[in-house]
Formats: structure tokens, C-alpha cells, sequence
């Protein structure tokens, strides 16, 4: 379980699916299919992670949304705005979410994953000179529409949750760095709700006593592979080299349709 927390955690941040990646990783340890608590577990450890990292900028939209609610101070409206359309952004995936739960398979075979890391990798080839210009405050309620719309792609299992947002917030001309904050403020609503719905399931658990330690074993390795991988993909980001990530989609693809 710790290697699969290992995978979790470094692939949760960057553009290749999580998700996709924990099935090859259990197929090729021949451990087979992963428990939806494991999972509610894993992603609890990487939304943690990415909260702290965050921690400053969730703080800052906090106070000043607050802020301008109550005094409608125009040098808080840009924190404001923002944190309406991270809103706004969550609306498309959990609509069609609900809409699509029964059609969209919960198990895939490895030769899906690998074409959906062609459209990935295809999609983050299309955008890899895009620089944008827009910052926080430029982002429009259509912006956010088109992100979240986006973010939809990534209820297909294999498609990952940061590329589609990220690639999308490129592609409607927001600066990388917007585009990765952005995309990563979305994240949050997004993993809080899956926490909620499944903590029942947790807690139903019945192997809870006999999994403590290698959930906990698991749970700190996501946590801190999370933290490793998001601090490495924001230096890949300001460096310009997002298209890194559609050649590792190609290699892995190829080799997914070779051997499987």
C-alpha cells in the first residue's frame, strides 16, 4: 500500500492521472483493483497536502471575501470574484457527475488508459506555447465556465483532473501560474466533497483494525510524495516546460498498448 500511496501522491499534481496511474501500479504488483476507502484515504492525504501548500492564498481569499462582503471594498473585490468563480468552475463537474454516474465506467482496461494519455499528452502538445495574459483578477465568469467544463473531462477514468483544468485555463489565455492556482483552488471543493460523501464508507469499513497501519503507512506516504510532486510541478510550470508531460504521456501510452 505504500508504494500505491507513493503513485497516488506524486501523480495527483501533475498532468497524467492519478488514477489512471494507481491501476498500472496495482497491475503490475498484481494487487488488484484498490478499495474505495484506500482511495478516500489517498486523496484526503493529497488534499491535505495541496491545502497547506496553498495555505497563504486560502487565507488571503478567506479574509478578503469576508472583507468585501461586509464593507464591499473595492480593493477586496478581486479576491472576492475569484473565489465566486473557483465556484462557479465546480458547478459543470458536479453536474454532469451526477448526470453521468451511471454511464461512466468505474473500471477500465489498460488500453483506455493509454489512449486517454494520448489525449492528454495531444492536448498539452496544442497548448505548450500558449503563455496567456490574464491573472487573477482578469478571470471571467465564461473563463470559469470553460475551465470547469474542462475539469468534466477528468470524471472518464484516465483523464487527469490538473491537465484538463490546467490545459483548459491555458487555452482561455490565463498566465501559468493563474492557470495552476486556479486549477488547484478548484481542486479543493471538488476533493472536500468526494471526503464527504465517502466518509461513510470509512467508517463502514469492516478491516479497519487489521488495515490501521498500512492505511496510515499509505496515508503519510501520499501526503508527503503530494507536497514533493506539487513544489516539483510549480517549478516545472515557471520554467516554461508543461510539453515535458506530453512526451512522458506518449512513452507510457506506447509501452501501456505493448505490454497490456
Amino acid at each position: 500500500m505504500i508504494i500505491i500511496g507513493l503513485v497516488q501522491g506524486f501523480t495527483e499534481p501533475i498532468p497524467v492521472s492519478s488514477s489512471g496511474h494507481v491501476m498500472i501500479a496495482s497491475e503490475i504488483l498484481g494487487l488488484g483493483e484498490q478499495g474505495f476507502t484506500f482511495a478516500i484515504l489517498t486523496n484526503t492525504a493529497s488534499l491535505l497536502a495541496i491545502l497547506f501548500i496553498y495555505r497563504h492564498d486560502i487565507k488571503r481569499l478567506t479574509i478578503n471575501s469576508l472583507q468585501f462582503l461586509k464593507t464591499k471594498n473595492e480593493r477586496y473585490k478581486s479576491d472576492f470574484r475569484f473565489v465566486c468563480f473557483v465556484v462557479v468552475g465546480t458547478i459543470p463537474a458536479g453536474v454532469l457527475g451526477v448526470l453521468l454516474k451511471d454511464v461512466i465506467a468505474e473500471n477500465v482496461g489498460m488500453k483506455t488508459i493509454a489512449i486517454m494519455l494520448f489525449i492528454t499528452g495531444i492536448a498539452i502538445w496544442l497548448i505548450r506555447n500558449l503563455k496567456g495574459s490574464k491573472d487573477d483578477s482578469d478571470i471571467s465568469f465564461k473563463d470559469s465556465i470553460l475551465i470547469g467544463l474542462g475539469q468534466s473531462f477528468a470524471l472518464f477514468p484516465g483523464i487527469s483532473r490538473s491537465g484538463a483544468t490546467i490545459i483548459s485555463a491555458i487555452a482561455v489565455g490565463l498566465k501559468q501560474e493563474t492557470a495552476l492556482r486556479f486549477s488547484f483552488m478548484l481542486y479543493i471543493p471538488v476533493s472536500l466533497g468526494g471526503v464527504v460523501l465517502g466518509f461513510s464508507d470509512f467508517l463502514e469499513e469492516p478491516n479497519k483494525a487489521d488495515l490501521a497501519l498500512p492505511y496510515l503507512a499509505a496515508f503519510i506516504a501520499t501526503l508527503l510524495m503530494t507536497y514533493i510532486a506539487l513544489k516539483w510541478f510549480m517549478g516545472i510550470m515557471k520554467s516554461g516546460k508543461l510539453v515535458y508531460f506530453t512526451y512522458y504521456c506518449f512513452i507510457v501510452g506506447i509501452l501501456l498498448l505493448i505490454f497490456f
